[in-house]
C-alpha cells in the first residue's frame, strides 16, 4: 500500500478538492483526515524532559512496610 500525504487548508464553504494524485483511475483507496491540532500536542509530548530533578533521601528503603517477609 503506497502512502501520499498532502497539506492543504479547507475552503471558506468547507470543501477540499485534491488534484494531482499519484493513483490510477479506479484504484480503491482510504481517506483520513486530521487537523493540525495533533502536531502541537506532538510537541509537547514529553512535558518533564530537561527539568530539574530532585531527590529526597535518595538512599532510604522504599516501602518496607509493604513487604511480608520483614513482618
Amino acid at each position: 500500500m503506497s502512502t501520499h500525504r498532502v497539506k492543504t487548508t479547507i475552503d471558506k464553504d468547507g470543501t477540499l478538492i485534491l488534484t494531482n494524485l499519484p493513483f490510477k483511475a479506479g484504484d480503491s483507496v482510504e481517506v483520513v483526515i486530521k487537523s493540525g491540532e495533533s502536531e502541537s500536542q506532538m510537541e509537547n509530548r514529553y512535558p518533564l524532559r530537561g527539568k530539574p530533578i530532585r531527590y529526597d533521601n535518595p538512599t532510604e528503603p522504599v516501602a518496607n512496610e509493604d513487604w511480608e517477609v520483614l513482618k
